[in-house]
């Protein structure tokens, strides 16, 4: 008997599981569920995501919109490419894909993954006036004027600014809340928005300034 990359007993093997490979740390991306529209025209919605952990079988991410277990994703890494799979389960801090692969781009994949292990230790200082940090807990609460309130997802941050994937497209200008943060949208991404806090922030703070009331999360279903 085996243990294979799940934790799970198999009492066989295939070729692939014998150079079964994992990296564990944070990948930015995006994401799209290609079964549900975003509007009348029939585009598909696509959202930021956060890639946790990848092996040949399995993909844990975190991102805004958690779709049902069964559910298609087709989610894309600069350092990983396009990866298919289904929902399998849902976690505390995003959910799970099966990854719908070949042999051939399972063994295309493993290098990949072989590859991102090494890469990661050799990372450039980012230099800019105020580092953006991708925050241990992407996940918070999104508050606009009129005291509405969604999930979101923060795909990094800074003293002077957060940039947001969200289930909306507001207006520039627009004033709103990312958890206690407070500032007005400047400008737009590929994937979400940018806002421009009102006020210079510590550092130090920001992850705590960020994060949702305590047990708002859960009750918007920000995830699960």
């Amino acid at each position: 008997m085996f243990q294979n990359v799940d934790g799970d007993s198999a009492p066989s093997r295939s070729p692939f599981d014998w150079h079964d490979v994992r990296f564990i740390g944070a990948a930015a991306g995006r994401y799209a569920l290609p079964d549900r529209r975003a509007d009348d025209t029939g585009k598909v919605a696509v959202y930021a995501c956060r890639l946790c952990s990848i092996s040949t079988r399995i993909a844990v991410i975190v991102g805004p919109v958690v779709g049902k277990e069964g559910e298609t994703i087709t989610a894309h890494f600069d350092d990983f490419g396009i990866l298919r799979g289904k929902i399998c389960r849902k976690l505390q801090s995003g959910f799970a894909v099966r990854l719908t692969l070949s042999d051939a781009e399972r063994n295309k994949l493993s290098g990949k993954i072989v590859w991102q292990k090494k890469k990661v230790h050799e990372q450039v200082p980012d230099k800019r006036e105020h580092k953006r940090i991708l925050p241990r807990d992407p996940r918070t609460i999104l508050t606009l004027a009129d005291g509405t309130q969604m999930p979101c997802f923060v795909i990094d941050i800074s003293q002077s600014g957060v940039a947001i994937s969200a289930e909306i497209w507001p207006g520039l200008g627009t004033p709103m809340a990312v958890g206690k943060l407070v500032g007005r949208v400047v400008r737009y991404l590929d994937v979400g928005f940018a806002l421009q806090f009102i006020q210079l922030q510590e550092q130090s703070q920001l992850e705590i300034l960020m994060a949702p009331p305590a047990g708002i999360a859960e009750e918007s279903g920000a995830v699960g």
